[in-house]
């Protein structure tokens, strides 16, 4: 297949073992996944997962802020970027001293399917890809077939100013496959911030607090759920990396998504 990623670059198989220095914290679990942890030599702070496997690898800075004297330290091959987890002049610094950059941008849950050939792909892992592609597409299709009925979801990343996600992202694409139908229905941006007394909250049928990029906790509950605005509606936690994470995680995000479905049926 075509090697072709985010930014339209036609990318050639790695010759060899690769340097791989990977910016994007769902991308490198799927790398590991893939069986490619030996070659990488590089991850953000925010790279967490599969711990035992990225423990040892080097840290370069967040996915905004970058080291770029480290990333150069270690001569990297490759460096995998997302278009919006890492900024565009980063993007251009690199360009400068690393020969091949992946960008990558999943915007909808089958785009994980083209992630992982990517990846796949381009360090010798098709095989891998494949069997991941055959488990994501089986947990795709058994969500698709139960058809949830539409729930208006309120879904807050942030508080201090309360923020939530537009419809035009990977997040709301894949939690609406589970029913969960993200307000509002426009958006000015792609991460509003929101008032909670705005006229559209009322169509809410549904509060979720996600647990990153802001942590919420079950103190958050209660004050939400006490809102005159929010008053009958009901509001819970979920696990932002099941619901937000592409890659490998995705598969038991769907699967996680079916089950917090079914349980506020």
């Amino acid at each position: 297949m075509e090697l072709r990623d985010a930014a339209g670059t036609l990318h050639a198989p790695a010759q060899g073992p690769a340097r791989i220095v990977c910016l994007v914290p769902s991308i490198t679990e799927l790398v590991c996944d893939l069986g490619l942890a030996p070659q990488l030599v590089g991850r953000t702070g925010f790279c967490i997962h599969p711990k035992a496997a990225v423990r040892s690898i080097p840290k370069v800075g967040g996915t905004k802020a970058v080291d770029l004297g480290r990333i150069r330290e270690l001569r990297p091959t490759h460096v995998i970027l997302n278009i919006d987890e890492n900024e565009k002049p980063v993007a251009e610094a690199l360009a400068e001293f690393v020969p091949h950059l992946v960008v990558t941008h999943p915007q909808s849950p089958l785009d994980n399917l083209g992630l992982y050939r990517l990846v796949g792909g381009i360090f010798g892992r098709a095989r891998e890809a494949e069997a991941l592609c055959a488990r994501f597409q089986s947990a795709y299709d058994i969500l698709a077939a139960e058809a949830p009925a539409k729930l208006g979801t309120l879904y807050l990343i942030w508080k201090d100013p309360w923020m939530t996600v537009s419809r035009d992202t990977y997040l709301s694409r894949t939690l609406a496959l589970a029913g969960f139908e993200t307000l509002p229905e426009r958006a000015k941006s792609r991460y509003p911030e929101i008032s909670l007394d705005e006229p559209w909250v009322a169509q809410a049928d549904l509060v979720l607090l996600s647990s990153e990029p802001y942590m919420f906790r079950k103190k958050h509950l209660a004050p939400l759920a006490a809102l005159p605005a929010l008053a009958g509606k009901a509001v819970r936690l979920v696990d932002g990396e099941m619901a937000s994470w592409y890659g490998s995680r995705a598969i038991a995000g769907l699967a996680y998504l079916r089950e917090l479905r079914r349980s506020v049926a």
